[in-house]
This record gives structure tokens, C-alpha cells and sequence, in this order.
């Protein structure tokens, strides 16, 4: 709705409480469920106030559009948060609670111990942790004989480069857990998981001191956004 003042035209935004109740995030998702309420009027409904005459579901639309979409809002600092008008720290903070809140239960596997029968398992397992961070982590699976889950741990952080990867600590915490094999993976901060060749050059000298250490690697998963690459399936890196 706009009003003139002389030739200049002003927008006016009515506040949430001037909508329809039926219109309001909260009272919508009371009424049709989480799921049927858009991204913008869940963090409306985080965000609770507007600022600026502006109302709370027009902020909550501008921070999306700013970093772009859901995904880019999650890798935004809080300093980078607070760019956005209308967003303080404490609005910037409670963003980034829930959203950590959101990516902790993705993470959570229904199951005690999950098992990996395919590299869609393995990517599966970790993309909602490892797709969004800002620099390459190196993470392990590591199996019993039954391909279950023992631990996930975080060994390496940085690029991929067998320069500074010591390949015989990979190998440190397989063997403490006593794994029958293990899972590589590790992250493009690009979101593009095609393998480089550093990525290639690294998973074959795992898969060499695997053997001589007789735990075997099973696969070298690389994560993008919303995206995987198995080297195993490409034949890279695996003799």
C-alpha cells in the first residue's frame, strides 16, 4: 500500500499486529503446522520484533534475500549478521542459536550406530555438518566389521595438501578404536565436491597405508553443498 505526500510516495508496511490473525507466523503455524509455513516466517517468529516501523516478517524477508538464501544465512557470522539494518546482536545471536540448533539435530542419527552400506550413507551421515563450514575439515568414519558407526572424528583442518597431511596420523584414531576400516571424508568449502587432484593424490597414499596397517579404506567421500563426490565410485585414488 503506498500514501502521497507531495510527489514523493511513501510504502506503507502494515505491523504484524495490524495483519489478519490467520496471517501472523506465529498463529499460522499453530494452526497449519511447521512445515507449511515458509523459512521467512520461521525466523520471524526467532526474530519476534521488527524494527524501524518495518515489520518482523519484512526483516526476516530482507536477511534472507541479503545472504542470499537459508544456506548462506547459516555460514554468516554474527558480526556479519549485524549488517543487516534492524538486526542487533542479541537478534543476531539468537539467529545463530537456532540455526546451530537445526544442524545439531540433522546430525543426530536416529540410531544408536548408524551403518554404511554405500557412499551416499557416508555423505549422508556428515553433509549436514560439513557442508556449510568455511575452511576444509578432514573427518573419519570408523567401522567395526559390520560397517557400524564407532566414531566420527575430526583429524585434519585446512586445505588438502600432502605437504603437511602426515598420512600415518589419519591412521591414529582407527587404530585406538580398534576400526576394521575407515571412511575418509572432508569438505569444499566452495560447495563444489569435484576432487582436485590433491584430493586423488591424498586418497591414494591413505589406501597404500591402510594396507600396510591392515585397515582398509572403504571410500574417500568429498562434500559440497547439497552435493557429493565418491572417489571410490570414480576410481580415483583406488587401484
Amino acid at each position: 500500500m503506498e500514501s502521497a505526500i507531495g510527489d514523493k510516495k511513501i510504502e506503507y508496511v502494515p505491523m504484524i499486529r495490524d495483519l489478519a490473525e490467520a496471517d501472523r507466523p506465529r498463529e499460522r503455524l499453530m494452526q497449519v503446522g511447521a512445515q507449511a509455513v515458509s523459512t521467512a516466517e520461521l525466523l520471524a517468529i526467532i526474530l519476534r520484533t521488527g524494527t524501524g516501523g518495518e515489520n518482523v516478517l519484512r526483516l526476516a524477508e530482507r536477511l534472507l534475500v541479503h545472504f542470499t538464501d537459508l544456506a548462506g544465512l547459516s555460514r554468516a557470522s554474527i558480526a556479519e549478521l549485524q549488517t543487516v539494518k534492524g538486526i542487533g546482536p542479541a537478534k543476531a545471536i539468537e539467529v545463530k542459536a537456532a540455526l546451530e540448533i537445526g544442524r545439531r539435530l540433522l546430525a543426530t542419527s536416529p540410531q544408536e550406530r548408524p551403518k554404511i552400506t554405500s557412499p551416499a550413507d557416508a555423505a549422508n551421515l556428515l553433509m549436514s555438518e560439513m557442508m556449510f563450514l568455511e575452511q576444509e575439515h578432514l573427518r573419519l568414519i570408523l567401522l567395526d566389521t559390520r560397517n557400524q558407526v564407532l566414531r566420527t572424528p575430526t583429524v585434519y583442518k585446512g586445505s588438502l595438501n600432502t605437504s603437511v597431511i602426515r598420512i600415518g596420523e589419519l591412521f591414529r584414531a582407527a587404530l585406538k578404536e580398534n576400526a576394521a576400516a575407515i571412511i575418509v571424508a572432508h569438505n569444499h568449502p566452495s560447495g563444489d565436491p569435484s576432487p582436485s587432484p590433491e584430493d586423488v593424490n591424498v586418497t591414494r597414499q591413505m589406501v597404500q597405508a591402510g594396507k600396510l596397517l591392515d585397515i582398509e579404506v572403504l571410500d574417500h567421500v568429498v562434500i559440497g553443498h547439497q552435493r557429493y563426490v565418491s572417489l571410490k565410485e570414480r576410481g580415483l585414488g583406488f587401484s
